[in-house]
């Protein structure tokens, strides 16, 4: 295993967003035993995926998108993803778009290496500008008509109607109709350098984590609210409903097909590039 750190330290990344606070309020406030020190990075999922790509973090929530693109160097863990039905990104705009003029239109998406981002590009491949943005002021900038539509994910997809925006398409539901898998969003990624111990060690803490949250949600709370950016209570909870489920505890395995099958989407679409030999499945088994 290579050094990690002073005092046995492990920085890990993960979001503000209700999902992530909930399952990794355990393992922060000593609830789970774990013989390493985690020192917390809170961040957008962009920054994590873009220091991810950096190499300079060793645990971190990240887009799936971004999988694709550090195989080599990182693991992913089967605990503490965000996937499910139902729960995938949507394509707004403030009025219907025409398909067939799809790459006249700038599109407003959360982060080049996002999985919306990704799934756009699926979806509707002749779309040519798209435009970077904090997930937050995607909405309101396709409100004003700063660009002619976006890609919302999150607790938006909540509150978007306020904003009078209709929705185009869900990203989501077309991929469930498509493929017949959840959809994966988002899993937590580790330096495949730390070792295959302290992978499991750290594997099986964050499931802990994620137990411990379902037993006793009531103690998550004020950290949960802390960083929800002043979402409403009603809101904070539905997001929590809506990205903590089975798959969170474990992927199992039609998780892990759900993220061999994304992977190779993005391959034959030439976005990701993988070493000739590599075996997805392998890749993808986890510590």
């Amino acid at each position: 295993m290579e050094n990690v750190g002073n005092n046995n330290r492990i920085n890990l990344g993960f979001s503000s967003c209700p999902n992530d606070t909930f399952i990794f309020y355990a393992l922060l406030h000593n609830k789970v035993h774990l013989k390493y020190k985690l020192s917390p990075l809170i961040a957008d999922v962009e920054e994590l995926n873009q220091r991810v790509l950096a190499r300079s973090i060793d645990i971190s929530k990240v887009s799936y998108h971004v999988l694709g693109h550090v195989l080599d160097d990182y693991m992913l863990l089967r605990s503490g993803s965000a996937m499910g039905r139902g729960c995938g990104p949507l394509f707004l705009a403030r009025k219907p778009l025409d398909p067939q003029d799809f790459e006249q239109y700038r599109i407003a998406v959360p982060g080049e290496y996002t999985t919306a981002t990704l799934l756009l590009k699926l979806f509707a491949p002749g779309i040519k500008e798209l435009v970077p943005m904090n997930f937050a002021l995607i909405a309101p900038a396709v409100a004003k008509g700063e660009v002619d539509g976006g890609i919302i994910i999150h607790e938006t997809r909540f509150t978007y109607h306020e904003l009078g925006l209709i929705c185009i398409q869900d990203l989501g539901a077309w991929w469930e109709e498509k493929t017949g898998f959840p959809i994966p969003l988002g899993g937590i990624i580790a330096r495949r350098s730390l070792g295959i111990e302290l992978l499991q060690a750290i594997d099986a803490a964050i499931g802990m984590s994620i137990r411990l949250a379902f037993e006793n949600p009531e103690a998550t709370w004020d950290f949960v609210m802390e960083h929800a950016q002043e979402m409403s209570y009603e809101v904070v909870r539905r997001h929590i409903d809506l990205y903590v489920n089975q798959y969170t505890l474990d992927l199992g395995e039609e998780g892990i097909r759900a993220v061999e099958f994304l992977l190779k989407q993005g391959q034959k679409k030439g976005i990701f590039s993988f070493r000739p030999g590599t075996d997805l499945q392998k890749a993808l088994e986890g510590p």
